[in-house]
């Protein structure tokens, strides 16, 4: 299983002070005021030191409740609800509650490295497929997948790390095939709100008939500004409510009540929140874009409308690790290599600009087309 990469890529960058970072995946700005103060009483009432109920609180749970109905179009009728530390932990908690070792989930490439190593680390094999030329989903490729062993499809829109939004087309051919073979369709949503350029976000879980095979997963990390807070949410189908009860009380016991708290705080401010942010990152899109122009016929950088991600291939002798080495020694500026991502053909970087300020993201840019330039061919 490969090491995790994120540490590695921002241990080296501090062993070369200075060194902006175009690698991990998270916003520039903070949470609410709303949070901030909502913190000023936590802790006041004994209850908030006890544990908490297995699947959430039942006041953030109504609050979320409201907000797939409104923002996603999913009822849980039919589905239940369970409040986690993150996305990541979702994901985990499904594949607990789905598989056995030796069983198989397909991965579409690229796929997120973290959902890959969580595949394996519960002795499952992952299976990845190649996507279309706009890394749209190959539902031929994913049919052609599906073995005796398989036990979901994994989906990300917006996508993790290509900035690709799926259509709406796509993530319901995908969900139909999965109901067709009787297995899961896991939906990752934790960039629900970052989209641009006209692109409207998909949720599968508000597909009539989804609720009984589709698994749908949220973080607030990303559009409340609290990454380090660890505050996600699942959707699944009834039937997998005891096995994932039993994941998450082992794991975890409880959602951490102190992040239930700043999450009801942050919901009722509303998704509006980062609405409101997303000018500001789209500027910074534009600006990262056009510096990554002046490359030219070095890079192919195709253009998504999600995330805070661009997904570009280089063209150089160099793999991946090694570019994005050379990039942070000589030219101050981290990406995180594709070969985490499993792009092993070619040397492809994930390049994010979600957590730069507009000054920072320019001189950023500016450093990864000059070491680009110097090292591609």
């Amino acid at each position: 299983m490969q090491a995790p990469i994120i540490p590695e890529i921002a241990a080296l960058s501090r062993a070369h002070p200075g060194t902006i970072s175009l690698g991990q995946g998270m916003v520039g700005y903070g949470p609410p005021e709303a949070v901030i103060a909502s913190l000023q009483s936590f802790g006041l009432d004994p209850a908030h030191h006890r544990y908490g109920p297995v699947a959430g609180t039942d006041a953030l749970r109504e609050l979320i409740t409201s907000k797939l109905a409104r923002e996603n179009g999913i009822s849980l009728l039919g589905r239940s609800l369970v409040v986690t530390a993150g996305a990541n932990m979702g994901f985990l908690n499904a594949l607990f509650a789905i598989t056995d070792p030796g069983d198989e989930v397909i991965l579409p490439l690229p796929f997120y490295f973290n959902q890959e190593m969580a595949i394996r680390m519960v002795g499952c094999a992952p299976v990845t497929v190649p996507t279309a030329a706009d890394f749209q989903p190959d539902v031929a490729a994913i049919r052609a997948a599906i073995t005796p062993r398989t036990r979901a499809v994994v989906t990300i829109s917006p996508n993790n790390p290509t900035g690709a939004v799926y259509s709406e087309h796509s993530l319901r051919a995908v969900n139909d095939l999965c109901r067709d073979a009787g297995i899961y369709h896991i939906s990752d949503e934790a960039y629900e709100n970052f989209v641009y350029d006209g692109a409207r976000h998909f949720s599968p879980g508000a597909i009539e008939g989804s609720q009984e095979h589709t698994v749908c997963l949220y973080s607030l990390s990303k559009a409340y500004g609290f990454a380090g807070w660890r505050i996600g949410y699942m959707t699944i189908p009834h039937a997998l409510v005891p096995a994932v009860e039993k994941v998450q009380d082992t794991n975890l016991i409880c959602p951490p009540v102190v992040s239930q708290h700043a999450a009801i705080a942050a919901l009722q401010v509303g998704s509006g929140y980062c609405r409101e942010r997303l000018v500001e990152l789209a500027s910074v899109r534009a600006l990262v874009l056009d510096e990554l122009a002046k490359l030219g016929h070095r890079i192919e950088v195709p253009i998504t409308r999600g995330a805070f991600y661009l997904f570009l291939k280089v063209t150089t002798d160099l793999d991946s690790l090694t570019l994005v080495r050379r990039l942070i020694e000589a030219y101050r500026v981290a990406a995180i290599p594709g070969v985490a991502f499993g792009a092993s053909a070619g040397c492809w970087l994930r390049v994010a600009y979600g957590s730069l300020d507009r000054t920072n993201a320019e001189e950023g840019a500016r450093r990864l087309v000059q070491g680009l330039r110097n090292l591609a061919a």
